[in-house]
């Protein structure tokens, strides 16, 4: 029974929450600053491993902290519904994230085993919030059902990958994020009424992308500080906020507003199609930010040399051409209408002529600067001739 005597309704029944007016709790603001350690460990970590290896690290450990925060993310769309067996089950899961942060940069070494151990917990912590919903809410068992299966089998991958050698090991990790990542999938396109909450999902994920678009900035000063404020290095760290600050740009008032546009102009007949590509399309979003931040910090303390290694212009030039690409793809396939989106992908292939040439810090990050910029006046100005619809994220 949900009902705590003599505590009114401090504990009770789950339900759905797809109707309505909604926005994120105070709760689940306090879970992602959880998420914002574990992104800071991995660019360390990647700063300190500039090569091809060290950013496929980089890139798949990111990918399974992304996908732990959209799991929690999609039940509280859902299900949220904030009595004290949710908070507690939410921050549960917190603690599981800051072992993820804790051992994040060495998860492939010395760690390995806390940080599939956290990923266990967390998927443990979801199962038992979906039980728990599943037992509740009676038209949202089919759905209910799936996230528990896949839930129970990622878990289980996670778990086994403790007692096989470090390669397979690894390739159970993998396996365990692609076998949960199909639950969505075949959930939006269940004959089950337990659609999203349209207002909701896209306010969550621009929390996320605000929280990565925090390494950049946290880049430029770390940079600053370590470089010891040089001559060389201050006009370097001027840049690389702007470009920080022309990515917020282009997301918030182009990329992010066009998807959320989207969202509430799908019928049914495309819903499920614009849902699973707005949420999956946030992936490399999200990297490409989180890439951009570990290249800015490095691009100031290198400023003094002159010369930017090839490692670092990738990272800021890679970066910034993978978020025009799935920006632009992510809000193209969410609509029939390709029209308009060339542009960023243009960019993009400009961004890489970044990674080609051997410039000075200050030329390879103001030209990455001023290309983000020029995207966002011609977005601008698209969206002011009414050829771009956004609605405000």
């Amino acid at each position: 029974m949900d009902v705590l005597p003599g505590r009114g309704d401090a504990v009770r029944a789950p339900e759905l929450r797809t109707d309505g007016g909604r926005s994120a709790s105070r709760l689940e603001l306090f879970f992602d600053l959880a998420f914002v350690l574990v992104v800071a460990e991995l660019a360390i970590a990647l700063r300190e491993d500039v090569t091809w290896h060290g950013y496929l690290v980089f890139a798949g450990l990111f990918a399974t902290v992304w996908w732990s925060w959209v799991s929690s993310t999609l039940y509280a769309n859902r299900f949220d519904h904030d009595d004290v067996v949710y908070r507690l089950y939410k921050l549960g899961s917190m603690a599981a994230v800051v072992g993820l942060a804790a051992s994040a940069s060495e998860a492939t070494g010395k760690r390995f085993a806390v940080f599939a151990l956290c990923h266990v917990l967390l998927r443990l912590m979801l199962m038992l919030q979906y039980h728990r919903a599943h037992r509740h809410v009676v038209e949202a068992r089919p759905i209910t059902r799936l996230y528990l299966a896949g839930a129970a089998a990622g878990a289980v991958l996670w778990a086994v990958s403790l007692a096989v050698p470090r390669p397979a090991g690894f390739a159970l990790w993998a396996a365990a994020i692609l076998v949960e990542a199909l639950v969505p999938l075949l959930a939006t396109r269940s004959s089950a009424d337990v659609p999203l909450h349209v207002e909701h999902l896209p306010e969550r994920f621009a929390l996320f992308t605000i929280l990565v678009l925090g390494e950049p900035i946290a880049g430029v000063a770390h940079g600053l500080y370590d470089a010891e404020w040089s001559g060389s290095a201050l006009p370097v760290a001027v840049l690389a906020f702007v470009l920080a600050a022309a990515l917020w740009w282009s997301y918030f008032d182009l990329a992010g507003a066009r998807a959320k546009r989207l969202l509430g102009e799908v019928g049914e007949s495309n819903g499920a199609h614009s849902h699973d590509v707005y949420v999956f399309g946030h992936l490399p979003l999200a990297l490409a930010l989180a890439t951009v931040g570990a290249g800015v910090e490095l691009a100031v303390v290198e400023a003094a040399a002159g010369e930017v290694p090839a490692g670092t212009r990738l990272l800021l030039g890679g970066g910034v051409a993978l978020f025009l690409v799935a920006a632009s793809v992510t809000t193209s396939a969410m609509t029939s209408a390709r029209r308009g989106w060339w542009w960023p992908v243009l960019a993009a292939g400009v961004a890489l002529l970044d990674v080609l040439l051997e410039l000075p810090a200050v030329v390879v990050v103001g030209a990455l600067a001023a290309l983000v910029c020029a995207v966002v006046v011609a977005g601008s100005v698209q969206r002011s001739a009414g050829g771009l619809a956004t609605e405000e994220v």
